[in-house]
């Protein structure tokens, strides 16, 4: 069955000197967090932006597609980290995202590195926000097996 999920915004002002908030309205697990064009072109400080909400999204979504793609194979994770940079930059068209890359730190016993890799390299191919992505957007993964 298909979900929806909805989310909120409200701008005020120009581009450059304005100022909004993002809510997600679905949940209402984070509302009115304040977002800037600053917060999106300079220094975050301590406002967030839709970049940053779609490497939070990332994150989230490869953290699940590559545990999921271990137990399936037989390798339950104690625990995967993962850390997700989304960089934009202005390009002929304008700020544009350009890249995605994914850090991965897995603890999972039992396994050999080829198997690990190849369940992270799968969740690279099959987690639904790297699947929104691609095609669009550089995709990047390292991986790294703790013992």
């Amino acid at each position: 069955m298909a979900q929806t999920r909805r989310a909120e915004a409200w701008w005020e002002g120009d581009l450059p000197t304005g100022h909004g908030e993002v809510t997600a309205a679905t949940t209402r697990v984070f509302h009115s967090l304040p977002v800037t064009w600053k917060a999106r072109t300079e220094e975050a400080g301590g406002v967030t932006s839709p970049e940053e909400l779609l490497a939070t999204a990332h994150a989230a979504c490869f953290s699940m597609a590559s545990s999921n793609n271990l137990a399936k194979a037989g390798f339950p994770p104690e625990k995967m980290d993962v850390s997700v940079e989304v960089t934009a930059d202005r390009r002929e068209a304008g700020w544009t995202v350009i890249s995605s890359h994914v850090t991965v730190r897995g603890k999972v016993p039992g396994i050999d590195e080829a198997k690990f890799q190849q369940a992270v390299a799968a969740a690279k191919d099959g987690c639904p926000i790297s699947r929104a992505l691609k095609g669009n957007v550089e995709l990047s993964v390292d991986a790294t097996l703790e013992r």
